[in-house]
């Protein structure tokens, strides 16, 4: 009797909480619908944002809590998209259908009335180059090694006719800080589904220094550009600086379409005749000469047969130093792109502190460069030397914007209002004014 009971009170309990869920659900739906959000837009509330992890001119990457856990939160501001939403469709779909170990997952989607909201996996081991440092020892096997998982997810995105166009090492990332994690390929922002295997793209896209001369030169790319992007990667893996060195667009075009890659003595000495060979098959100016994903897991050095058991630790940690001397500059920068999200926002949920878009641009810069744990010193000494004149002109401009719109709106509605009146006097008057100014017929 007493076990009835229990189960009888555990349905009813059961039976209580589905109501109780779905009572939640048609009243946030139904307040979603009076505040004009989405439908999908119920699930914003189920993740808690926390640090920022980067930004571009369309939004902004966050760290979150989530039902799975921690996540990426990609949110791009629609009014930057207008008129290319597509772009966003497409990097939806993308990430929907890419399913492969060394490819970061996606996880959810939704939207509300000025954002799109992109949620994956999210990578906590950090950055290849930056992983590499902590080690105390990265030979040119280990290297190859490196290498042959990103060129598989290269070679999977590749037969499914889908480029990457932005390879770099920032965008390879270690999903955990476990010595076996995976590396994973990220960041699908400027990727391209090809609708064909011959489609050929024209637009502008990739890294400085990353990019290929047929982008650069804008003749129409495809698969290609993922292969150069690949060596560049590899060369600067090996030594410790890129091949390319150039400091403005036409003479990294000249040096990149001059088809010499020079291997220097004192820092290739140590390293094998395969890894040059290798190289050398991806940085042909030609694209048509460059070795295919295909072409490229079948070559020897990736099998580190031959590849040495030279350090190259020291060659990466003095790149890395001097990427870090760049770091400050790219807090300014990455702290103006921030405030000038932020100004472009719709704070939508009307909660302080709550904005998608992080109110302090410096202290978010500073922990998007520098990691959680490094942030707030980084963000305080960025305080230091930042030109804050340049965020006060983004500030001012935006305000200056608001100004005008808000004046133009005003009159507009004034308009609107005046026309109203109008109206409503010629329907009181039975049309007599409207009579008045109309011309008599013609006769005959």
């Amino acid at each position: 009797m007493f076990s009835f009971l229990f189960a009888l009170f555990n349905i009813i309990i059961a039976v209580m909480l589905t109501v109780s869920d779905f009572i939640d659900n048609s009243v946030s739906n139904m307040l979603n619908k009076f505040h004009g959000q989405p439908e999908s837009y119920d699930k914003k509330s189920k993740y808690r944002f926390g640090r920022t992890l980067g930004a571009g001119t369309y939004g902004i990457v966050r760290e979150a809590d989530g039902p799975t856990g921690k996540v990426a939160v990609k949110i791009i501001l629609k009014k930057n998209v207008k008129g290319n939403e597509q772009m966003v469709y497409d990097e939806l779909e993308m990430l929907q259908r890419m399913k492969h170990p060394h490819i970061v997952k996606f996880v959810d989607w939704f939207e509300s009335r000025d954002k799109y909201y992109i949620v994956t996996q999210l990578a906590t081991g950090g950055e290849l180059f930056d992983r590499i440092c902590e080690q105390g020892k990265f030979t040119e096997k280990d290297a190859s090694q490196t290498i042959r998982q990103v060129i598989e997810a290269v070679d999977y995105l590749h037969d499914n006719n889908v480029v990457h166009r932005d390879l770099k090492p920032e965008n390879l990332l270690y999903l955990s800080s476990n010595k076996d994690s995976d590396l994973v390929l990220a960041d699908f922002g400027i990727a391209k589904m090809l609708d064909s295997k011959d489609e050929v793209l024209t637009t502008m896209a990739g890294s400085f220094g990353y990019a290929a001369p047929e982008v650069m030169l804008k003749k129409g790319h495809g698969k290609p550009v993922d292969m150069w992007s690949l060596g560049v990667i590899t060369y600067t893996l090996l030594c410790g600086y890129s091949p390319f060195r150039s400091e403005n667009l036409q003479d990294l075009i000249d040096e990149c379409s001059s088809g010499k890659v020079i291997f220097h003595e004192r820092y290739w000495k140590d390293v094998s005749a395969d890894a040059k060979d290798f190289i050398g098959h991806l940085l042909q100016p030609d694209a048509d000469d460059r070795s295919t994903s295909k072409e490229a897991l079948k070559h020897t050095w990736l099998s580190g047969e031959n590849a040495t058991d030279h350090n190259l630790l020291p060659e990466i940690k003095a790149y890395m130093a001097k990427a870090r001397l760049r770091r400050g500059i790219e807090i300014i920068k990455l702290a103006n792109r921030i405030e000038a999200l932020r100004m472009q926002e719709d704070d939508e949920d009307g909660e302080h502190g709550q904005a998608d878009v992080p109110e302090n641009a410096e202290a978010a810069a500073g922990e998007a460069l520098s990691g959680a744990d490094a942030g707030s010193s980084a963000a305080s000494a960025s305080s230091a030397h930042a030109p804050k004149k340049s965020l006060s002109k983004i500030a001012k401009t935006a305000i200056f914007r608001e100004v005008v719109l808000a004046k133009v709106r005003e009159m507009k509605a004034a308009e609107d209002a005046a026309q109203v009146e109008l109206e409503a006097q010629e329907k009181a008057s039975g049309g007599v004014s409207a009579a008045s100014t109309m011309k008599p017929a013609k006769k005959g």
